[in-house]
């Protein structure tokens, strides 16, 4: 099949506990983004259970319709994993039994110190004239077949074993199909609203032509992606995007944290490794959160000493060093009270920064002046103490994750600003 014809994609989703509420499918957004970097346009996406029939009429719909069809799942050993031997019937093709396959599977399980169960053995079976896909993260091998009408590629259902397949032995043989050349940046920002974003780039999409723009609001974080598209070469989509980056990074300075796709803990313990700067932590209504966020990136061990979860009054006057009479004038939800946590935490673990916040997530614990939302987070530092009053929307998650997006964003741009000085 040659590689310059029209191709139209289906992805097709294999396994009933994929049309239960318990379980997303995921891999066709995996997939729809590699090919939509070659230019290659997914025309239908399909789910449907392990039953025989549905199955079959799914496979005959997708040869029907498309000529390029990816089928994720239903290769296990179980009596349900039914993809190879429908596909196979309903092309009316063999399956051909693989010796090799089956040592390698064996081998797979005793490096576990296991021994094959017999079920595992119809995964050896492939569908004739099938070029077989290895597996280097489970047992299912997968399949290539080219037709001459179309190709199918089957691929296993976990993730972790579709991806690497992927990019290991299907990602190769698509660049020879490559239509177009993709370009796709994000710029992700915090502090800012989706209004007033807009309000700085209207005057700039004049000059951004051959760029598309799609702004997308998180709660705490608005990203702005864009794509650009060439039909002679990539670096041309790649200059057009760059550009854009320029223009809309000069409009909304400081509100942008990164244009390289990163987490805003990941910006953040990026500046504190480089300044050789450390942070400890106080936190009340995020119960933990801010901690974790910080922790999950890799080597934050050089750079965050200590975090404290202060959750009740007492635990801030013990832990922290909060005036008992703060509390009881101000209230634990009070600027007064974030900015004791922020100073006290950093004395304790003698760290460059301090970072607290203490606030009311809800949906109980308002009251008429302290209202479900309010958050107050707070940086203290050798030279002051900053605090700030936020109002945020939402439910006791979303609240949890805007605080300590807040106060991560405080300490970057508080860090930004020293490293321009």
């Amino acid at each position: 099949m040659t590689a310059t014809k029209e191709w139209k994609i289906e992805i097709l989703a294999v396994g009933s506990e994929l049309l239960t509420p318990q379980f997303q499918e995921t891999n066709s957004f995996f997939l729809t983004q590699k090919l939509n970097d070659l230019g290659l346009d997914v025309r239908f996406k399909t789910i449907v259970g392990d039953q025989w029939d549905d199955l079959c009429i799914a496979l005959k719909q997708a040869l029907d319709r498309t000529n390029l069809i990816f089928a994720t799942g239903g290769l296990g050993p179980t009596e349900d994993d039914r993809t190879r031997e429908a596909l196979a019937s309903v092309l009316g093709r063999k399956l051909e039994f693989r010796e090799k396959i089956l040592k390698a599977i064996e081998k797979r399980f005793a490096s576990r110190h296991m021994k094959m169960p017999e079920v595992n053995r119809k995964q050896a079976n492939i569908i004739e004239g099938s070029l077989v896909l290895p597996n280097k993260k489970g047992t299912a091998p997968g399949l290539w077949l080219d037709t001459g009408s179309h190709i199918i590629i089957l691929l296993p259902g976990p993730p972790h074993e579709l991806k690497a397949m992927f990019e290991k032995s299907v990602w190769p043989r698509l660049q020879a199909f490559q239509r177009r050349y993709v370009c796709r940046r994000a710029i992700k920002t915090a502090g800012l609203t989706e209004s007033k974003i807009e309000s700085r780039l209207v005057d700039l999409y004049p000059r951004m032509q051959g760029v598309e723009l799609t702004t997308l609001a998180h709660p705490g974080q608005i990203e702005i992606h864009l794509k650009s598209t060439s039909d002679t070469d990539l670096m041309q989509a790649q200059q057009k995007v760059g550009h854009a980056i320029e223009l809309i990074c000069g409009v909304l300075k400081e509100g942008v944290f990164t244009t390289e796709g990163e987490e805003l803990e990941e910006v953040v313990g990026k500046i504190l490794k480089n300044e050789r700067q450390t942070i400890a932590i106080a936190e009340s209504c995020t119960g933990g959160f801010l901690g974790h966020r910080i922790t999950n990136v890799p080597g934050s061990s050089g750079y965050f000493y200590r975090g404290v979860l202060a959750y009740s009054n007492q635990a801030k006057i013990e832990l922290l060093g909060v005036p008992a009479a703060i509390i009881d004038r101000h209230g634990a939800v009070s600027p007064q009270v974030a900015r004791a946590m922020a100073s006290g935490i950093r004395k304790r673990a003698n760290t460059t920064f301090g970072l607290s916040i203490t606030g009311i997530a809800g949906p109980t614990g308002a009251t008429k002046d302290k209202p479900v939302g309010l958050v107050y987070t707070a940086l203290a530092w050798d030279q002051g103490v900053h605090v700030k009053k936020n109002l945020f929307l939402g439910d006791r998650n979303a609240i949890k994750f805007q605080a300590t997006q807040r106060a991560l964003d405080m300490l970057r741009r508080h860090l930004s600003g020293a490293s321009k000085r």
